[in-house]
């Protein structure tokens, strides 16, 4: 079995030339299925939305074989057209290689693991090897962490595991699944799930010439009291043995702030919003989750009467695991010690995958792939090509293990 450095590079730059923000990914999928064909695999075609698609290839096995499912999202993180990496190179739809490195949009998160998965099958069919399990390719839409809320609304703020979703309800299920998320080359056993809050004080709606001692009804000023009060409350939650995971500490991150209209600053806002993205260990079921961030919600109407203090939760995205013990965990241990030499390190992380809907249909997931090739500032995101090569042949002899030589 052979890897083609060349050939996985030709891949992975068709790939990244595809643009696909989330919300415009048939482009990306169509591409996919071009592949599929190449290779021979059956295809299917799943139409999630208008002008979103997922692209399901499979490699029937011989029979008597578990099947594996490798699964990537098409979305890329960026559009490329934000004002701050319009001018970064590595932030376009265009790929190119420096210095033994492979450039462009959503490489390492995470077409190049895509093209890693089109490689393992293409390597593996040309050394003539059968296997027993079916190999599925399920590249999806709209995965990157987003959701609609307010006047954000259509098929680009549709992501946490949208595409991923609807494959598993339609056809796309497998004994279990390797995800090539970018993990520095380690095995994710774990990682958090996401639950969004928003936090509304309200006020009086006064013209700037009768607002002389009313600031205290001006609602983005009973904000900055309400703020106080939550970043007093956020290290309660991450210091919390309930919200930790093998080791790793949960996090509360304040991601917006919503306020009042620039065009009419004669005004003070009706309400101001605040907006919190609080990470859950999969350990801990979203429901309780959710009634204990609207409970602290709640004391905080308390502490402060008068200010309408209100909550809402809008995104409940739960983590996943797989246990140490599993049988896939063990193929890429195996796997990865005969390409790099040792065994992987272990890892939690505190980001989001579609490991989430995976798992909850019954499908263990691993989280394994390079690295996250987001570090160089003046260029943008890139992949090393040995990586990607060392990966793409870790993939094969994952397959060959978990779905067993014919």
């Amino acid at each position: 079995m052979r890897i083609k450095k060349d050939r996985l590079i030709e891949t992975a730059s068709a790939m990244i030339d595809v643009h696909s923000f989330t919300g415009a990914e048939q482009p990306m999928a169509e591409l996919m299925v071009s592949l599929y064909d190449e290779l021979g695999l059956q295809v299917q075609w799943q139409q999630v939305e208008d002008r979103r698609a997922n692209a399901l290839g499979t490699w029937r096995g011989t029979g008597g074989g578990k099947s594996l499912m490798f699964n990537g999202h098409m979305d890329t993180s960026y559009s490329g057209r934000e004002p701050w990496l319009k001018d970064v190179p590595g932030f376009q739809p265009h790929a190119f290689v420096k210095n033994g490195r492979l450039y462009g949009l959503g490489i390492s998160n995470m077409k190049g693991a895509l093209a890693c998965y089109v490689e393992a099958v293409r390597a593996l069919q040309e050394a003539g090897v059968r296997l027993r399990g079916d190999v599925q390719i399920a590249a999806v839409c709209g995965e990157i962490e987003k959701a609609q809320y307010g006047s954000a609304q259509g098929g680009q703020y549709r992501g946490y595991a949208a595409g991923t979703r609807y494959l598993v309800s339609h056809g796309g299920v497998a004994d279990m699944c390797l995800l090539g998320e970018p993990t520095e080359g380690k095995v994710v056993l774990g990682h958090f799930g996401a639950l969004w809050l928003r936090i509304r004080v309200h006020g009086n709606f006064i013209h700037t010439a009768f607002s002389e001692a009313k600031r205290d009804q001006n609602s983005i000023l009973r904000m900055h009291e309400v703020t106080n009060a939550v970043l007093e409350w956020i290290p309660t939650w991450e210091d919390d043995e309930s919200n930790s995971y093998r080791g790793a500490k949960a996090i509360v991150n304040v991601g917006a702030v919503n306020g009042g209209f620039g065009w009419r600053v004669s005004r003070t806002p009706h309400h101001t919003d605040l907006f919190l993205d609080v990470r859950v260990p999969p350990t801990k079921p979203m429901g309780v989750a959710r009634r204990e961030v609207l409970d602290f919600v709640r004391s905080l109407a308390g502490r402060f009467p008068g200010y309408g203090v209100e909550g809402e939760v809008y995104v409940t995205a739960p983590g996943a695991e797989i246990d140490e013990g599993h049988e896939l965990v063990q193929a890429v241990d195996a796997a990865h010690a005969e390409v790099f030499g040792g065994t992987p390190e272990r890892d939690v992380t505190r980001w989001f995958s579609d490991a989430s809907a995976l798992s909850r249909y019954g499908i263990p997931t691993l989280n394994y792939g390079t690295s996250t090739g987001l570090m160089d500032v003046e260029l943008g995101e890139n992949l090393e090509i040995e990586g990607l090569v060392k990966t793409a042949q870790t993939y094969a002899l994952v397959a060959m293990r978990v779905c067993g030589v014919a």
